[in-house]
């Protein structure tokens, strides 16, 4: 059997299983099996974890799909709320958690148990980089973006209307397209935006490896930072996603990014293996 604690941040969800748990395992076709939503478990994904200190752990993401990311964002406060549930931390208390994008320094600014054991946790999600790029879809039809990368790759796309919609066209439609497309050659993760406010703004996402997703952590943070630098967007700057709001604070070009929002532990359970 294979134990696993099941976490969400804003419906993004994710299984969490530790690497001893999941040692003589292809960790790829078991993500791909924990995670199916109709045979499986479920999730967007399984973020296998290893403690490497009393406040600091070590995490390697797997999408539903089995393909590796080099981050989550969500999945990252996820498994900070699991280490506080594991080791009692309290408010104010920081972990150390270290990902393929790098280290990540999450801090407990509140505890809540009411039916789920949540944790709302600060992010340092590291110093975005940004340019301005246009994509060519195979219709011909340029659309113009912001490339954005933090820590994993993402493509921006404003998208003011009440859809989300791009020129007529179904967001999922183009975040299909884009997600897959030759000038990213190792995919990338699409989001699309519409200005609420100066200090809101509403996004759906396209997630490399998942497809449609209730939120994202790092698309929330790549959105905003592509909002702040070029749509005339504030800091801190509420990101409204399907699944709820997360908030970022930014103070420009060369600076870190922190997200902060809430991250669910719903369930523990063990997993037949093969």
């Amino acid at each position: 059997m294979i134990p696993f604690t099941k976490a969400h941040a804003c419906g993004n969800d994710f299984l969490i299983v530790t690497e001893e748990a999941a040692a003589n395992h292809d960790w790829a076709n078991l993500t791909r099996r924990l995670c199916a939503r109709n045979t499986g478990i479920g999730a967007d994904g399984i973020e296998f974890f290893a403690w490497i200190g009393e406040r600091a752990g070590r995490i390697r993401l797997h999408n539903a799909d089995g393909s590796i990311a080099e981050i989550s964002g969500n999945g990252t406060r996820c498994v900070a709320a699991w280490m506080a549930r594991e080791r009692g931390f309290q408010p104010g208390d920081e972990v150390e958690i270290s990902t393929d994008a790098g280290l990540r320094i999450c801090r407990v600014n509140a505890l809540k148990i009411d039916g789920e054991f949540t944790v709302e946790v600060t992010a340092g999600m590291g110093v975005p980089s940004f340019a301005p790029r246009t994509v060519r879809l195979q219709s011909g039809r340029a659309v113009n973006g912001v490339e954005v990368s933090t820590g994993n790759p993402h493509f921006v796309i404003v998208a003011d209307n009440a859809d989300l919609s791009v020129d007529g066209i179904a967001w999922q439609q183009i975040g299909a397209e884009i997600c897959v497309h030759p000038d990213f050659p190792h995919q990338t993760n699409v989001e699309f935006l519409r200005i609420v406010s100066p200090a809101e703004i509403e996004i759906r996402i396209f997630e490399r490896g998942v497809g449609p997703t209730t939120s994202s952590g790092t698309g929330s943070s790549a959105t905003a930072t592509a909002a702040i630098a070029f749509s005339g967007c504030q800091s801190p700057l509420t990101v409204v996603a399907p699944g709820g709001a997360q908030t970022i604070a930014w103070s420009g070009p060369g600076t870190e990014l922190f997200l902060t929002g809430p991250a669910s532990l719903i369930a523990r359970g063990e997993a037949w293996h093969s």
